[in-house]
């Protein structure tokens, strides 16, 4: 494969997108009409009173087709051999990730016995902490 088509469908993507999105923006709604069969707004336009909508609808449908065959040349370049596409591009963000310190903790191994539920502890309050009137309530009920 020639080394400048992986750019030229890369660059034609980018050009078919944002026409898409101008493209679309541009169109009016469905009942943008309304106005226009009471004889008010693009009846004297340069594209008649519904020619504009057609001109839009089908000017779209044929960047989107152009921007689908792009993005699927750019697949079939990405995938189709080695030295293609992916010599001109990263294969991925962590592709070359070295950690800063390689020290970190690692999970513990699997035949480490690990407790199925913590132990009971019990706090024991000291005396001098308990106020005197909750004294005289334990004493009692004891």
């Amino acid at each position: 494969m020639p080394s400048y088509l992986y750019p030229l469908l890369t660059v034609v993507q980018v050009i078919a997108a944002l026409s898409v999105i101008v493209l679309v923006l541009l169109q009016q709604g469905k009942g943008a009409d309304m106005g226009s069969s009471f004889g008010s707004g693009s009846a004297g336009s340069l594209f008649g009173a519904t020619g504009a909508a057609n001109f839009f609808s089908r000017l779209t449908k044929w960047v989107a087709v152009l921007f689908f065959a792009a993005t699927a040349g750019l697949a079939y370049l990405g995938n189709s051999s080695p030295d293609s596409a992916t010599s001109q591009t990263s294969s991925g963000l962590m592709e070359g990730f070295q950690p800063q310190n390689p020290a970190l903790p690692v999970a513990p191994a699997a035949d480490i016995a690990v407790p199925a539920a913590p132990a009971e502890t019990v706090v024991e309050t000291p005396t001098e902490l308990v106020p005197e009137s909750e004294k005289t309530a334990e004493s009692t009920q004891q």
